[in-house]
């Protein structure tokens, strides 16, 4: 320890720090420090935003963002999506906690890309055609695709390389550029021809990045397979980097896919590939694009929007700068925004209106009685193709699917839809999987904030035959889907990872997964009553040998002839467990076994439930309790009783009558 020497006479004392004079800063001198940020040097900083903030996540949200594009890009112009992801490793991870470098490459049969857009859509954020757009797409923000370049860019320093044909019958673009993130431009290295493209239209992105590929929750694989899910309507290979050897044809993947025992088209796994085949021949259908309606639009909005528009008279502004805004309701807020000082009517001239009427007629107008918007511009997964992709990806033994009619929060339109598989083949003795879906985009992270994701809890399992814990979700053989539509869904962050919770929203996925929830109940109810006459059924004919024997040695009454007898007095007592369920949950008694076909429902396997699996995570069903009846006159409670010839000869009945 380093002593300070003492003075004469006294104890040492310690030497104070010297002070540095600050220097001070004037205007002028802080002037020159200040710049303009854009937007991609501000991304750059805070990747994390963009779902870019760990080499596991980085690999997700470039295929997602990727795939997202190349279907919206399909469906735009009306081909039936093929594509192609194919993961290579090209160094492979130093440590477990070390990133390794990959290779990207997603490739789509869509109408490609002309040359002078290629810079803009990928070499700068901010830059698309959905963003001022009011329909439903998946991209809203014009940020995805071209931030996954910037992060390749950042963490290996290799552009990312384009290869796009808009014409079939011309050569292929092939570029290669990277982004100026000071500037938010792109610059093109490299622009030339190339026939290295497969026949036809459509585009091809690769990109090198530090990342970490993993499977299980929340990988890649998980995301193909929850797209897969709600676009049944596409076909997607998967070629990660252990299969990455070869490089499949997108025309052969679908040759490949057999339908199973069932005549179902699933998932299959190949040596080089993994398919998720297409089962719906049919695009989602087309969506219009609406204009803003205005519960949706905010004061500050409304005067910019007057002081912008193109119309000379409010009449003509209310027209063609709003939906459901008719005359008779322009003329009433107009009324209502009219003081003594100033009349306001539809022929009223807007520049005549300064920011003191322009807020009296936007309050007025938010008192009105409008239309809900137009739900033209939402295009719902539906009900059967749901069910259809439910089908491909799940293997259980029953399915059922809802869709909500529109509703609309702060002025915009959205819809939701759920649906559940329960029982087959998956797991009894876990939480119930909950796939959650924005847009037909599948949500993988921030599960516990998403809107979604609380319905589920909320929802009241335990009435349905399922066990559920408090404040979770439900125990057994269960999967749960939730699909929101929406012309601009409230995201809680740039990342898209999970729906905020507004209370139109929340209510409209409670009913949907209450829908189908009763449909779940009667079915495991009607299961659990054809269970329990099955175990009767053994308990009757485990005796009734004994007994026609005792009989015949007692009375001499022939053998057979009592056992067919007492066998088929049994099975009448037990016709349940001889019973069919229709896809409604029904019972019917066709001993064919053909099952009518519903548009909410498919049951595949109607035998009786063994109880090894699926018993332990069932609630047994309740028994039904009769509600009393009240007479009027005396207020006394009474039950009423049936006296049928059926139960008069229960006594009779003996052992058959339990």
């Amino acid at each position: 320890m380093h002593m300070i020497p003492a003075k004469e006479g006294g104890m040492a004392k310690k030497t104070a720090p010297k002070k540095t004079k600050r220097a001070k800063a004037d205007a002028e001198s802080m002037a020159t420090k200040q710049r303009d940020i854009s937007v991609s040097e501000f991304f750059a900083k805070n990747r994390h935003l963009l779902g870019f903030d760990n080499p596991r996540k980085a690999l997700l949200t470039t295929v997602k963002e990727a795939v997202d594009n190349a279907l919206d890009a399909c469906e735009e112009a009306s081909i039936l999506p093929e594509i192609e992801v194919k993961i290579e490793e090209i160094t492979p991870p130093p440590s477990a906690t070390k990133p390794g470098r990959y290779r990207v490459t997603i490739t789509d049969n869509g109408p490609g890309i002309v040359r002078k857009q290629v810079e803009n859509i990928f070499g700068r954020l901010l830059y698309g055609s959905k963003f001022h757009r009011l329909k439903m797409s998946r991209g809203q923000q014009g940020i995805g695709i071209s931030a996954a370049g910037m992060y390749g860019l950042m963490t290996t320093g290799k552009p990312m390389v384009i290869t796009t044909r808009p014409n079939k019958n011309n050569a292929a673009h092939h570029l290669e550029l990277a982004m100026d993130t000071t500037k938010n431009k792109p610059e093109v290295t490299v622009d030339i021809e190339t026939e290295d493209f497969p026949a036809g239209t459509g585009t091809r992105v690769a990109i090198e990045m530090e990342a970490k590929f993993f499977r299980g929750k929340g990988s890649v694989e998980t995301y193909l397979e929850q797209t897969a899910i709600s676009n049944p309507h596409c076909t997607i290979t998967f070629i990660p980097p252990d299969k990455a050897n070869e490089n499949p044809d997108l025309a052969e993947s679908s040759e490949l896919i057999e339908a199973d025992e069932q005549g179902i088209l699933r998932t299959q796994e190949f040596s080089d590939r993994i398919v998720y085949p297409r089962t719906v021949d049919e695009l989602p259908p087309e969506t219009e694009e609406i204009k803003p309606h205005p519960y949706g639009v905010e004061l500050g909005t409304f005067l910019t929007m007057l002081n912008k528009t193109e119309e000379k008279q409010l009449a003509g502004f209310f027209k063609n700068e709003f939906c459901r805004v008719p005359p008779s309701i322009v003329k009433d807020v107009t009324k209502t925004a009219s003081s003594k000082d100033k009349t306001i009517t539809s022929a009223t001239r807007i520049s005549s209106i300064d920011s003191k009427a322009g807020e009296k007629i936007y309050k007025a107008l938010q008192h009105a009685k409008l239309r809900s918007p137009p739900t033209d511009c939402l295009s719902p997964i539906g009900v059967q193709q749901m069910l259809a992709g439910l089908l491909k990806g799940v293997k259980a033994e029953f399915y059922t699917a809802s869709t909500r009619k529109p509703s609309v929060y702060r002025g915009n339109p959205f819809q939701i839809e759920a649906a559940i598989a329960f029982g087959g083949q998956l797991p009894g003795d876990q939480q119930a999987r909950v796939i959650r879906y924005a847009n037909r985009v599948p949500l993988l992270h921030q599960q516990s904030a998403c809107s979604a994701f609380k319905s589920v809890i909320d929802t009241s399992w335990k009435n349905y035959g399922m066990q559920q814990p408090r404040g979770g979700v439900p125990v057994g053989p269960l999967v749960v889907m939730i699909h929101m539509a929406s012309v601009w869904v409230p995201f809680t962050s740039e990342s898209k990872d999970a729906i905020a919770d507004y209370d139109e929203i929340r209510k409209e996925m409670s009913l949907a997964l209450q829908e189908c929830g009763r449909k779940l109940g009667q079915y495991i109810r009607r299961r659990q009553r054809m269970k329990r006459d099955a175990q009767k059924r053994d308990v009757f004919e485990r005796y009734i040998g004994e007994i026609s024997r005792a009989c015949n040695y007692l009375t001499g009454t022939d053998t057979q002839e009592l056992y067919d007898a007492l066998l088929a007095q049994a099975k009448a007592k037990t016709e349940i467990a001889d019973a069919q369920l229709d896809d409604e949950g029904n019972f019917i008694k066709d001993s064919a076994g053909n099952l009518a076909k519903a548009d909410d429902v498919i049951i595949l396997d109607t035998a009786i439930p063994d109880g090894t699996e699926n018993g332990e995570s069932v609630s047994e069903a309740k028994p039904v309790v009769k509600k009393k009846r009240v007479n009027k006159a005396s207020g006394k409670t009474t039950s009423k009783k049936r006296t049928t010839k059926k139960s008069s000869k229960k006594a009779a009945a003996g052992l058959f009558g339990a």
